[in-house]
């Protein structure tokens, strides 16, 4: 199996239930067609670079994954065919080089997950000591 990172732009009319359905439809085509999904990383929603089908914003998600290429192939008819995916982009990842940067932007991925997790505020018992004089704030 080859390693592969697609990332797609999804329409921002979707509602979250529509979004995640078409996340988890496109993760079902990758491993319905004997593909390994390694990690995928939500970006969200942000600004397009320029306008899309009047849309200037899009629903971004990265999925890394390995698969025979013609798991790829149906992946790309899919994208194609639904007019919910603004853009998209699938990049195969050949040599011991290029795969070794796929296992780090998997674990880059990884991290990122992990750093998404919001963490409970410390709270500080010692008050606040004003600014030395000639510091400024």
């Amino acid at each position: 199996m080859k390693h592969y990172e697609t990332m797609f732009i999804l329409k921002p009319t979707l509602v979250e239930e529509e979004l995640q359905s078409k996340i988890a439809f496109y993760q079902e085509v990758i491993t319905g067609q004997g593909g390994v999904i390694a990690n995928t990383l939500d970006m969200g929603a942000r600004h397009l670079a320029y306008e899309i089908q009047k849309h200037k914003r899009g629903y971004y998600f990265v999925i890394y994954f390995q698969a025979e290429p013609e798991a790829v192939l149906e992946l790309e008819r899919l994208y194609r065919i639904n007019e919910d995916v603004l853009r998209f982009i699938i990049l195969k990842y050949e040599n011991k080089k290029e795969q070794k940067a796929w296992h780090t932007l998997v674990d880059r991925a990884s991290k990122k997950i992990l750093h998404a997790v919001p963490e409970k505020p410390h709270k500080e018992t010692s008050a606040k000591e004003p600014p030395a004089e000639g510091q400024g704030v």
